[in-house]
């Protein structure tokens, strides 16, 4: 039976990650990176599309898991009729090449246990040739080269193109399974002691933690927010994946299918927001630095989205062999939206480095010139139709955030002139399109009659987008137009719970079938502008609805459904854990205020 998308834990070692289910199987697994092929893909397809699980005989699903305090360790523990066990799963952060490991610990009796291993390298697809060599079993297919050993040795076999493990553990025993990739072409890394990297794991990860600085009553689902965060950035490069999967549905057997492994400049202002108020100026740092890396250039080439180290070609392909989760066809790769023409994201890149500037970041100098180069790029193309924020399929229109977002470009720039006069640039004429936009989208993005924004000129449909209008400083919170929008978006996109959708699918503005769940990170959206509107009881009771919606490990897809009552789309979501963080962290900040 298909896991639920909550059913699944996350590991990672910041350069790829892995899904662990509550059946003891690693159903995901891309290495060596984030957008690598899988060689576990069962997720998307059936276990012979490679997956690896270890588990007590007949025993189905485990009895309760967590993480090992505020760390990315996953203890899973199963308790059967001749004993209990507990399986520790993570990937130590690595030198060279990554590793997986999994510890099994006997606590109690006596327990037989089996674990299966099928890899199937490029997405589920090729199935290596296995050999013995030295007491490893080891895959070999193309690039790509796999070990496999467990500590002590435990009889091991071949059998239907898997690799089975027969053994039994008492109570203060242990096994560890240590599975490593490397290239093919070179020699395998030293063995990895499996206890000693448990050991620096639960160090480091509990040394990063204690950095956050939340001291509020949600400072535990803060820190595992931003835990997963941290998991989602790949090291070498300080980009943040948007997720580590793809075509996870949307709608359960629906098409709205695609790829978040890779790096979305829309989530660029909120991600620097949310790791400087808690603390984390290193990371922040990083993802600034990545940002101005991805974005230079000719500012006509901008991308919505980059590979992890700015990768500019992302092409999109189907992968028929796969089933998709719970029949979700198809299953894709690459993402095409990054030929998309999407204005939002001018205004995303120039909030984000006016931000890291007031908060202290050291600033670059050319940084200011691609800044200018940006802006010019934009005045000249902002009263142009778009795909806009949500990548829409359909055709282009004049989407009220992105214009909204040109206001914020041009606001930014015309604020750091006034900040500082040693930069070159003319504030005029920068004020002058900051006035020209804000008085467009007032006349042609605002309906009267509702008394709210809409989703883009002329249009009756709303977007969850208009709610971050006060956020951005486009309207103060008390303005009547944004008191009517923030109600309008609650009573048109309003789901069960109080959630809303990013937009009305039902209409032919996205050019896709089907439709999709409550949108997460609309749904904090709104508790922010409750509480910035003056409804702060309100404000805390959605944001503490959405707290619920949480897996029993803290984590969050894209979006959810409140009549199935489950998560859907791709897990866990940056997207959504960065929106909990500075909803949180605002509401804590309220309570300290009086």
């Amino acid at each position: 039976m298909t896991l639920r998308i909550e059913d699944y834990a996350l590991i990672g070692d910041l350069q790829t990650a892995a899904l662990v289910g509550t059946d003891g199987s690693v159903d995901w697994l891309c290495l060596p990176r984030f957008d690598s092929g899988a060689c576990f893909a069962a997720l998307l397809g059936d276990k012979e599309n490679g997956h690896w699980r270890i588990a007590p005989k007949g025993s189905e699903r485990c009895t309760t898991r967590r993480y090992i305090g505020d760390t990315l360790v996953l203890e899973t523990r199963w308790e059967t009729r001749t004993g209990t066990v507990e399986v520790v799963d993570f990937m130590p952060q690595r030198d060279t090449t990554p590793d997986l490991v999994r510890i099994v610990r006997g606590v109690e009796g006596t327990v037989e246990m089996e674990s299966v291993l099928r890899l199937r390298f490029d997405h589920g697809s090729i199935v290596p040739w296995m050999r013995r060599a030295g007491g490893h079993r080891v895959a070999v297919a193309g690039p790509d080269s796999v070990w496999l050993r467990s500590e002590p040795p435990v009889r091991t076999w071949g059998q239907q193109f898997s690799t089975v493990s027969s053994f039994s553990v008492g109570a203060d025993e242990q096994v560890a399974f240590v599975l490593s990739w490397h290239p093919s072409h070179e020699q395998r890394p030293d063995p990895l002691d499996p206890h000693e990297a448990l050991r620096c794991s639960l160090a480091d990860w509990a040394e990063w933690s204690t950095a956050c600085r939340s001291r509020g009553r949600y400072r535990e689902a803060v820190v595992r927010s931003l835990i997963t965060l941290k998991a989602l950035t790949y090291a070498p490069t300080g980009g943040i994946v948007a997720a580590p999967t793809t075509s996870l549905p949307e709608e359960i057997g629906g098409v709205r299918n695609w790829d978040y492994r890779f790096c979305w400049l829309r989530d660029s202002t909120l991600t620097l927001e949310a790791l400087l108020t808690a603390g984390y100026q290193e990371e922040a740092t990083a993802w600034r630095d990545w940002l101005l890396r991805a974005v230079a250039g000719d500012p006509a080439d901008l991308q919505i989205m980059y590979g992890l180290g700015g990768e500019r070609r992302l092409p999109e392909t189907e992968l028929p062999w796969l089933s998709g989760y719970a029949g979700s066809a198809p299953v894709r790769v690459g993402n095409a939206a990054v030929d998309q023409l999407q204005l939002d994201v001018y205004g995303e890149v120039m909030d984000s480095l006016f931000l890291a500037q007031e908060q202290g970041i050291p600033g670059e100098r050319h940084a200011w010139f691609i800044q200018l180069s940006l802006l010019g790029f934009l005045e000249s193309k902002w009263r142009e139709p778009d795909e806009g924020l949500w990548e829409v399929r359909g055709p282009r229109r004049h989407f009220v955030h992105s214009k909204v977002m040109a206001w914020v470009a041009a606001d930014r720039a015309v604020r750091t002139l006034e900040g500082d006069s040693t930069l070159r640039g003319d504030v005029n004429r920068w004020r002058a399109m900051r006035d020209e936009v804000h008085r467009e989208v007032c006349e042609r993005g605002y309906d009267p009659v509702r008394n709210t924004f809409t989703q883009y000129y002329g249009s009756r449909e709303l977007d969850a987008a208009t709610l971050l209008i006060p956020r951005v400083g486009f309207l103060p919170p008390d303005d009547p137009r944004v008191v009517g929008t923030v109600d309008a978006v609650r009573a048109e996109l309003g789901a069960d719970g109080g959630l809303v959708r990013r937009y009305s699918a039902e209409g032919t503005v996205d050019g896709l079938p089907g439709g999709e769940g409550a949108f997460l990170a609309c749904s904090f959206w709104l508790a922010d502008a409750l509480r910035m509107t003056g409804r702060p009881k309100e404000a805390r009771e959605l944001f503490e609805r959405l707290l619920a919606l949480r897996n029993d490990l803290g984590l969050l897809a894209e979006e959810y459904d409140p009549g199935a009552g489950r998560q859907l789309g791709n897990f866990p979501q940056a997207f959504s854990h960065i929106a909990l963080v500075t909803t949180a962290l605002a509401l804590d900040d309220d309570e300290a205020a009086g």
